[in-house]
């Protein structure tokens, strides 16, 4: 079981997701904090990315903590540019 910790932009994220996809993003990030194995999303990156459909988390993972921080949600097109602000 993993602690989950939200970073300050998350909100304005989830907030943009369509009522029906939120539901499911709240599944998901259930899924995460009880464990969950995640997807490396590159090669060489801390970050891990789960798939909803077309929708997309990512979040880092402390093993030593057993904290994972969730950092995004959105659709594919937006993960890409959130993906380039994060490097």
């Amino acid at each position: 079981m993993y602690i989950l910790t939200f970073d300050e932009e998350w909100d304005e994220y989830f907030d943009d997701l369509p009522p029906d996809i939120k539901v499911r993003v709240l599944k998901k990030l259930k899924q995460i904090k009880e464990g969950l194995p995640g997807r490396h999303m590159e090669h060489g990156l801390p970050i891990f990315v789960e798939e909803i459909g077309q929708y997309r988390i990512c979040y880092i993972q402390d093993d030593k903590n057993k904290t994972r921080k969730i950092y995004f949600a959105g659709k594919h097109k937006d993960y890409d540019k959130w993906l380039k602000g994060f490097r």
